[in-house]
Protein backbone atom coordinates (compact mmCIF):
# COMPACT_ATOMS: atom_id res chain seq x y z
CA UNK A 1 0.00 0.00 0.00
CA UNK A 2 1.08 3.20 -1.16
CA UNK A 3 -1.44 5.81 0.27
CA UNK A 4 -4.73 5.85 1.86
CA UNK A 5 -7.41 8.53 1.55
CA UNK A 6 -10.32 9.24 3.91
CA UNK A 7 -13.55 11.30 2.41
CA UNK A 8 -16.81 12.19 4.29
CA UNK A 9 -19.43 12.94 2.13
CA UNK A 10 -23.09 13.51 2.81
CA UNK A 11 -25.51 11.45 0.71
CA UNK A 12 -29.26 13.15 -0.07
CA UNK A 13 -31.97 10.63 1.64
CA UNK A 14 -35.38 9.97 0.37
CA UNK A 15 -37.37 8.99 3.13
CA UNK A 16 -37.43 8.61 7.01
CA UNK A 17 -36.18 5.42 8.71
CA UNK A 18 -36.27 4.74 12.27
CA UNK A 19 -35.16 1.48 14.57
CA UNK A 20 -35.27 0.80 18.15
CA UNK A 21 -32.23 2.80 19.00
CA UNK A 22 -34.02 5.85 17.26
CA UNK A 23 -33.73 7.72 13.96
CA UNK A 24 -31.39 6.84 10.84
CA UNK A 25 -32.50 8.91 8.50
CA UNK A 26 -35.07 11.42 7.75
CA UNK A 27 -36.38 12.14 4.03
CA UNK A 28 -35.07 15.92 2.35
CA UNK A 29 -32.21 15.79 4.79
CA UNK A 30 -28.64 13.85 3.99
CA UNK A 31 -26.51 10.92 5.56
CA UNK A 32 -23.04 10.57 5.93
CA UNK A 33 -20.64 8.09 4.60
CA UNK A 34 -17.49 7.47 5.36
CA UNK A 35 -15.15 6.83 1.68
CA UNK A 36 -11.65 5.04 2.16
CA UNK A 37 -9.29 5.30 -1.24
CA UNK A 38 -6.43 2.80 -0.75
CA UNK A 39 -3.75 3.09 -3.55
CA UNK A 40 -0.70 1.08 -4.92
CA UNK A 41 1.03 0.43 -8.52
CA UNK A 42 -1.17 3.36 -10.43
CA UNK A 43 -4.36 1.44 -9.32
CA UNK A 44 -7.34 2.42 -6.52
CA UNK A 45 -9.57 0.55 -4.41
CA UNK A 46 -12.72 2.31 -2.79
CA UNK A 47 -14.59 1.30 0.39
CA UNK A 48 -17.06 3.15 2.62
CA UNK A 49 -18.74 2.87 6.07
CA UNK A 50 -21.91 3.83 7.30
CA UNK A 51 -21.60 5.80 10.70
CA UNK A 52 -24.84 4.32 12.74
CA UNK A 53 -24.71 5.72 16.22
CA UNK A 54 -28.56 4.95 16.61
CA UNK A 55 -27.52 1.18 16.05
CA UNK A 56 -24.04 0.68 17.33
CA UNK A 57 -21.18 3.10 19.04
CA UNK A 58 -19.23 4.45 15.80
CA UNK A 59 -19.88 7.84 14.32
CA UNK A 60 -18.66 9.41 11.73
CA UNK A 61 -16.10 11.34 13.82
CA UNK A 62 -14.59 8.15 15.31
CA UNK A 63 -14.85 6.28 11.87
CA UNK A 64 -12.79 8.69 10.80
CA UNK A 65 -10.16 8.99 13.49
CA UNK A 66 -9.58 5.88 13.50
CA UNK A 67 -9.03 5.26 10.06
CA UNK A 68 -6.69 7.97 9.37
CA UNK A 69 -4.56 7.88 13.03
CA UNK A 70 -4.59 4.12 13.49
CA UNK A 71 -5.61 1.83 10.67
CA UNK A 72 -4.06 3.26 7.66
CA UNK A 73 -0.75 4.00 8.76
CA UNK A 74 -0.54 0.90 9.91
CA UNK A 75 -1.31 -0.36 6.47
CA UNK A 76 1.01 1.61 4.80
CA UNK A 77 4.19 -0.34 2.86
CA UNK A 78 1.59 -3.67 3.86
CA UNK A 79 1.25 -6.03 0.66
CA UNK A 80 -1.91 -5.80 -1.16
CA UNK A 81 -2.78 -9.17 -1.35
CA UNK A 82 -2.13 -10.09 2.37
CA UNK A 83 -5.67 -9.64 3.11
CA UNK A 84 -5.31 -11.73 6.17
CA UNK A 85 -2.54 -9.99 7.45
CA UNK A 86 -4.64 -7.01 7.28
CA UNK A 87 -6.85 -8.15 9.67
CA UNK A 88 -4.09 -8.83 11.72
CA UNK A 89 -2.47 -5.64 11.95
CA UNK A 90 -6.00 -4.13 12.54
CA UNK A 91 -6.04 -6.54 15.34
CA UNK A 92 -2.53 -5.11 16.14
CA UNK A 93 -3.90 -1.56 16.37
CA UNK A 94 -7.28 -1.46 17.44
CA UNK A 95 -7.43 -4.18 20.67
CA UNK A 96 -10.62 -5.73 21.20
CA UNK A 97 -13.07 -5.31 24.12
CA UNK A 98 -15.75 -7.85 24.52
CA UNK A 99 -15.57 -8.28 20.70
CA UNK A 100 -14.27 -7.03 18.08
CA UNK A 101 -12.81 -2.91 18.14
CA UNK A 102 -14.03 -0.24 15.85
CA UNK A 103 -15.51 -3.00 12.96
CA UNK A 104 -17.51 -0.22 10.64
CA UNK A 105 -13.62 1.64 10.22
CA UNK A 106 -12.07 -1.72 9.63
CA UNK A 107 -14.54 -2.48 7.38
CA UNK A 108 -14.01 0.60 5.10
CA UNK A 109 -10.27 -0.92 4.41
CA UNK A 110 -11.20 -4.39 4.31
CA UNK A 111 -13.50 -2.97 1.42
CA UNK A 112 -11.16 -0.74 -0.16
CA UNK A 113 -8.29 -3.66 -0.03
CA UNK A 114 -10.71 -6.53 -1.94
CA UNK A 115 -11.26 -3.66 -4.37
CA UNK A 116 -8.15 -3.10 -5.25
CA UNK A 117 -6.65 -6.60 -5.16
CA UNK A 118 -9.77 -7.63 -7.68
CA UNK A 119 -8.84 -4.38 -9.92
CA UNK A 120 -4.93 -5.66 -10.12
CA UNK A 121 -5.93 -9.42 -11.20
CA UNK A 122 -8.98 -7.87 -13.40
CA UNK A 123 -11.36 -10.31 -11.34
CA UNK A 124 -14.55 -9.39 -9.52
CA UNK A 125 -14.61 -10.76 -5.58
CA UNK A 126 -16.06 -13.82 -6.40
CA UNK A 127 -13.90 -14.81 -9.05
CA UNK A 128 -10.89 -13.82 -6.64
CA UNK A 129 -12.22 -15.91 -4.05
CA UNK A 130 -13.23 -18.61 -6.66
CA UNK A 131 -16.88 -18.73 -5.02
CA UNK A 132 -20.18 -17.54 -6.37
CA UNK A 133 -23.11 -19.81 -5.82
CA UNK A 134 -26.08 -17.55 -7.02
CA UNK A 135 -25.79 -14.33 -9.84
CA UNK A 136 -28.88 -13.13 -8.28
CA UNK A 137 -30.14 -11.86 -4.76
CA UNK A 138 -33.65 -11.53 -3.77
CA UNK A 139 -34.23 -8.33 -1.74
CA UNK A 140 -36.61 -7.26 0.79
CA UNK A 141 -38.68 -4.19 1.68
CA UNK A 142 -38.28 -2.47 5.07
CA UNK A 143 -41.76 -1.91 5.93
CA UNK A 144 -44.21 0.87 7.53
CA UNK A 145 -46.75 2.67 6.00
CA UNK A 146 -45.60 2.17 2.20
CA UNK A 147 -45.92 -1.59 1.73
CA UNK A 148 -48.04 -0.92 -1.33
CA UNK A 149 -44.66 1.03 -3.20
CA UNK A 150 -42.64 -1.88 -2.44
CA UNK A 151 -45.34 -4.51 -3.78
CA UNK A 152 -45.54 -2.17 -7.15
CA UNK A 153 -41.42 -2.66 -7.14
CA UNK A 154 -41.58 -5.70 -6.93
CA UNK A 155 -40.75 -6.86 -3.84
CA UNK A 156 -42.06 -9.99 -2.30
CA UNK A 157 -40.44 -9.65 1.08
CA UNK A 158 -40.94 -7.11 3.69
CA UNK A 159 -38.59 -6.35 6.90
CA UNK A 160 -40.39 -4.82 9.64
CA UNK A 161 -38.90 -3.16 12.73
CA UNK A 162 -40.71 -3.45 16.23
CA UNK A 163 -39.35 -2.03 19.16
CA UNK A 164 -40.46 1.66 18.43
CA UNK A 165 -43.10 1.10 20.80
CA UNK A 166 -45.77 -0.96 23.04
CA UNK A 167 -46.01 -4.31 21.85
CA UNK A 168 -49.00 -4.12 21.25
CA UNK A 169 -48.19 -1.38 18.68
CA UNK A 170 -45.70 -3.95 17.31
CA UNK A 171 -48.36 -6.59 16.76
CA UNK A 172 -50.09 -4.01 14.87
CA UNK A 173 -47.47 -2.96 12.61
CA UNK A 174 -47.26 -6.68 11.59
CA UNK A 175 -50.63 -7.16 11.07
CA UNK A 176 -50.84 -4.60 9.07
CA UNK A 177 -47.85 -5.21 7.00
CA UNK A 178 -49.39 -9.18 6.70
CA UNK A 179 -52.85 -7.61 5.78
CA UNK A 180 -51.24 -5.49 2.97
CA UNK A 181 -49.29 -8.76 1.47
CA UNK A 182 -50.73 -11.65 2.32
CA UNK A 183 -48.31 -13.99 0.76
CA UNK A 184 -45.17 -12.26 1.19
CA UNK A 185 -42.07 -13.33 3.22
CA UNK A 186 -42.17 -11.18 6.75
CA UNK A 187 -38.97 -10.60 8.53
CA UNK A 188 -39.31 -8.95 12.17
CA UNK A 189 -36.60 -7.05 13.45
CA UNK A 190 -36.14 -6.09 17.06
CA UNK A 191 -32.84 -4.22 17.33
CA UNK A 192 -32.57 -5.57 20.77
CA UNK A 193 -35.41 -4.05 22.36
CA UNK A 194 -37.37 -6.64 23.95
CA UNK A 195 -37.00 -8.19 27.59
CA UNK A 196 -37.57 -12.22 27.78
CA UNK A 197 -40.45 -11.82 28.67
CA UNK A 198 -42.10 -9.45 26.14
CA UNK A 199 -40.15 -11.40 23.25
CA UNK A 200 -41.57 -14.36 24.09
CA UNK A 201 -45.44 -12.61 24.10
CA UNK A 202 -44.19 -11.42 20.99
CA UNK A 203 -43.35 -14.38 19.33
CA UNK A 204 -46.21 -16.31 20.30
CA UNK A 205 -48.72 -13.74 18.74
CA UNK A 206 -46.67 -13.29 15.36
CA UNK A 207 -46.89 -17.15 14.97
CA UNK A 208 -50.30 -17.02 13.00
CA UNK A 209 -49.16 -14.43 11.19
CA UNK A 210 -46.74 -16.47 9.16
CA UNK A 211 -43.53 -14.95 10.12
CA UNK A 212 -40.32 -16.40 9.45
CA UNK A 213 -37.58 -14.88 11.19
CA UNK A 214 -37.48 -12.72 14.47
CA UNK A 215 -34.23 -10.96 14.62
CA UNK A 216 -32.20 -10.23 17.38
CA UNK A 217 -35.20 -9.75 20.29
CA UNK A 218 -32.79 -9.22 23.34
CA UNK A 219 -29.64 -7.58 24.33
CA UNK A 220 -26.51 -8.38 22.02
CA UNK A 221 -24.61 -10.02 24.95
CA UNK A 222 -27.38 -12.40 25.86
CA UNK A 223 -26.56 -16.16 24.85
CA UNK A 224 -28.32 -17.52 27.97
CA UNK A 225 -31.58 -15.60 27.22
CA UNK A 226 -31.73 -16.05 23.37
CA UNK A 227 -31.00 -19.81 23.91
CA UNK A 228 -34.18 -19.90 25.96
CA UNK A 229 -35.75 -17.80 23.88
CA UNK A 230 -35.01 -19.91 21.01
CA UNK A 231 -36.30 -23.30 22.79
CA UNK A 232 -39.68 -21.66 23.46
CA UNK A 233 -40.65 -19.36 20.69
CA UNK A 234 -42.66 -20.51 18.37
CA UNK A 235 -40.77 -19.00 15.30
CA UNK A 236 -37.14 -19.11 14.16
CA UNK A 237 -34.44 -16.48 16.18
CA UNK A 238 -31.81 -14.76 14.39
CA UNK A 239 -29.07 -12.85 15.80
CA UNK A 240 -27.29 -10.06 13.77
CA UNK A 241 -25.82 -7.47 16.69
CA UNK A 242 -24.52 -10.17 18.69
CA UNK A 243 -22.49 -11.57 15.92
CA UNK A 244 -19.78 -9.30 15.31
CA UNK A 245 -16.45 -11.56 15.25
CA UNK A 246 -16.73 -15.56 14.29
CA UNK A 247 -16.19 -16.17 17.58
CA UNK A 248 -18.63 -14.87 18.63
CA UNK A 249 -20.99 -16.61 16.30
CA UNK A 250 -19.07 -20.00 17.70
CA UNK A 251 -20.22 -18.71 21.29
CA UNK A 252 -23.85 -18.29 20.69
CA UNK A 253 -23.99 -21.47 18.72
CA UNK A 254 -22.53 -23.66 21.46
CA UNK A 255 -25.19 -22.77 23.69
CA UNK A 256 -27.77 -23.15 20.96
CA UNK A 257 -28.91 -19.54 21.44
CA UNK A 258 -30.13 -19.04 17.25
CA UNK A 259 -31.53 -20.58 14.38
CA UNK A 260 -30.57 -18.11 11.63
CA UNK A 261 -26.98 -16.37 11.66
CA UNK A 262 -27.08 -12.52 10.40
CA UNK A 263 -24.53 -12.29 7.98
CA UNK A 264 -23.72 -8.10 7.71
CA UNK A 265 -20.43 -7.14 6.13
CA UNK A 266 -19.91 -3.91 8.10
CA UNK A 267 -20.93 -5.24 11.21
CA UNK A 268 -18.61 -7.90 11.09
CA UNK A 269 -15.38 -5.69 9.97
CA UNK A 270 -15.48 -6.67 6.38
CA UNK A 271 -14.97 -8.97 3.64
CA UNK A 272 -12.40 -11.24 4.93
CA UNK A 273 -13.90 -11.93 8.38
CA UNK A 274 -17.76 -12.57 7.25
CA UNK A 275 -16.51 -15.27 5.06
CA UNK A 276 -15.04 -16.75 8.19
CA UNK A 277 -18.06 -16.18 9.83
CA UNK A 278 -20.74 -17.71 6.85
CA UNK A 279 -18.33 -20.95 6.35
CA UNK A 280 -18.32 -21.14 10.27
CA UNK A 281 -22.22 -21.20 10.28
CA UNK A 282 -22.36 -23.26 7.67
CA UNK A 283 -20.23 -25.39 9.48
CA UNK A 284 -22.34 -25.31 12.78
CA UNK A 285 -25.64 -26.22 10.50
CA UNK A 286 -27.09 -22.81 10.77
CA UNK A 287 -28.82 -21.22 8.14
CA UNK A 288 -27.67 -17.71 7.10
CA UNK A 289 -29.57 -14.48 5.87
CA UNK A 290 -27.98 -11.39 4.55
CA UNK A 291 -28.09 -7.98 6.13
CA UNK A 292 -26.53 -4.41 5.62
CA UNK A 293 -26.91 -1.08 7.09
CA UNK A 294 -28.75 1.57 4.82
CA UNK A 295 -25.03 0.83 2.57
CA UNK A 296 -24.66 3.16 -0.34
CA UNK A 297 -23.58 0.93 -3.79
CA UNK A 298 -20.50 0.06 -2.83
CA UNK A 299 -21.31 -1.55 0.04
CA UNK A 300 -24.48 -2.93 -1.43
CA UNK A 301 -21.77 -4.68 -3.72
CA UNK A 302 -20.11 -5.81 -1.67
CA UNK A 303 -22.64 -7.49 0.55
CA UNK A 304 -23.81 -9.07 -2.87
CA UNK A 305 -20.54 -10.84 -2.93
CA UNK A 306 -20.46 -12.14 0.14
CA UNK A 307 -24.76 -13.15 -0.14
CA UNK A 308 -23.88 -14.71 -3.34
CA UNK A 309 -20.52 -16.79 -2.46
CA UNK A 310 -22.79 -18.71 0.24
CA UNK A 311 -25.82 -18.93 -2.14
CA UNK A 312 -28.13 -17.03 0.10
CA UNK A 313 -31.35 -17.05 -1.44
CA UNK A 314 -33.94 -15.76 1.71
CA UNK A 315 -34.97 -12.08 0.47
CA UNK A 316 -31.66 -9.78 1.91
CA UNK A 317 -32.32 -6.82 3.98
CA UNK A 318 -30.08 -4.10 1.87
CA UNK A 319 -32.29 -1.68 2.22
CA UNK A 320 -29.80 1.60 1.19
CA UNK A 321 -31.48 2.38 -2.30
CA UNK A 322 -34.66 2.83 -0.36
CA UNK A 323 -33.24 5.26 1.95
CA UNK A 324 -30.45 7.26 0.18
CA UNK A 325 -28.87 7.76 -3.09
CA UNK A 326 -25.57 7.03 -4.24
CA UNK A 327 -24.95 10.14 -5.79
CA UNK A 328 -20.63 9.52 -5.83
CA UNK A 329 -20.94 6.37 -8.20
CA UNK A 330 -20.44 6.61 -11.71
CA UNK A 331 -23.32 5.07 -13.71
CA UNK A 332 -26.19 3.00 -12.48
CA UNK A 333 -24.64 1.36 -10.37
CA UNK A 334 -25.52 -2.33 -8.77
CA UNK A 335 -28.24 -3.21 -10.71
CA UNK A 336 -31.60 -3.68 -8.94
CA UNK A 337 -34.86 -4.29 -10.23
CA UNK A 338 -38.04 -5.94 -9.61
CA UNK A 339 -36.89 -6.62 -5.97
CA UNK A 340 -33.91 -8.53 -7.44
CA UNK A 341 -30.26 -7.14 -7.18
CA UNK A 342 -27.66 -8.98 -9.46
CA UNK A 343 -24.26 -9.75 -8.31
CA UNK A 344 -21.52 -7.31 -9.97
CA UNK A 345 -19.13 -8.80 -12.54
CA UNK A 346 -16.52 -5.99 -12.79
CA UNK A 347 -13.45 -6.38 -11.24
CA UNK A 348 -13.19 -5.43 -7.58
CA UNK A 349 -16.30 -5.03 -6.42
CA UNK A 350 -17.40 -3.74 -9.65
CA UNK A 351 -18.59 -0.20 -8.69
CA UNK A 352 -17.03 2.75 -10.27
CA UNK A 353 -16.60 6.35 -8.10
CA UNK A 354 -17.03 9.47 -9.29
CA UNK A 355 -13.59 11.39 -7.83
CA UNK A 356 -14.95 14.27 -8.60
CA UNK A 357 -18.34 14.51 -7.06
CA UNK A 358 -16.34 13.52 -3.97
CA UNK A 359 -14.03 15.77 -3.98
CA UNK A 360 -16.76 18.43 -4.63
CA UNK A 361 -18.75 17.13 -1.76
CA UNK A 362 -16.74 16.92 1.19
CA UNK A 363 -17.87 17.32 4.49
CA UNK A 364 -15.35 19.61 6.68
Amino acid sequence: MEKIDCYVVDLPAVRDFSIAGGVVTRGGGTHPRVLVRVRAGGLSGWGAATPAPTWTYETTESITSTITRYLAPALIGHPVWDLDGAVRLFDQVIRAGLTMGMPLARSALDLALHDLLGRALGLSVGHLWGQRRVGEIPLCWIASDDVAEGLEAGYRAFKVKVGLGSLEADVRRVEAVRAAAPDATLWVDANQAYTFGNALRLARALEPLGVAVLEQPLRANDPIGHAELRRRSPIPVALDESLVHPTDLASFARLGALDIAVAKVQRSGGLHLSRRLCTLAEDFGLSLIGSGLTDCDLGLAASLHLFAAFGMTFPADLNGRQFVVSRHVLGPGVDVSGGVARVPTGPGLGVEIDEDYVRGHLVT
